[in-house]
């Protein structure tokens, strides 16, 4: 779509299976730029993302091309493989089924931002 402009804001949310406390405070950085990485080869971009050790949010700008929940499917997929792969814990990690996705204006993206990156106070 070489002719298409579009301004989509989506923040999505999805949680650790059974809400559990399973992504460690210290890996939390090499998660971030791994789903950053999954949104990147999706052809979308990354505006804020930030894994808590039971839930994880992002704001993705997202062009018309995917569907919301194609890019979540895929997010969660490589994301769970990529931490089970990495061994942070014993057992297999998943995430919750479904995840929860929110739409924005410009004019609320620096907000959400703040939002996403102050989530552990």
């Amino acid at each position: 779509m070489p002719n298409t402009y579009s301004q989509i804001y989506i923040q999505i949310v999805f949680a650790v299976k059974g809400r559990l406390n399973l992504i460690p405070k210290q890996c939390r950085e090499e998660l971030h730029k791994y789903i950053t990485g999954i949104v990147q080869n999706r052809e979308q971009k990354t505006l804020s993302v930030f894994c808590m050790p039971d839930h994880t949010h992002l704001l993705v700008g997202l062009k018309p091309s995917i569907a919301i929940s194609d890019l979540a499917r895929d997010i969660k997929a490589g994301s769970s493989n990529f931490i089970n792969d990495s061994k942070w814990m014993s057992g297999k990690f998943n995430w919750q089924e479904g995840f929860g996705a929110f739409s924005y204006s410009r004019s609320h993206i620096d907000t959400v931002i703040k939002y996403i990156l102050n989530q552990e106070e």
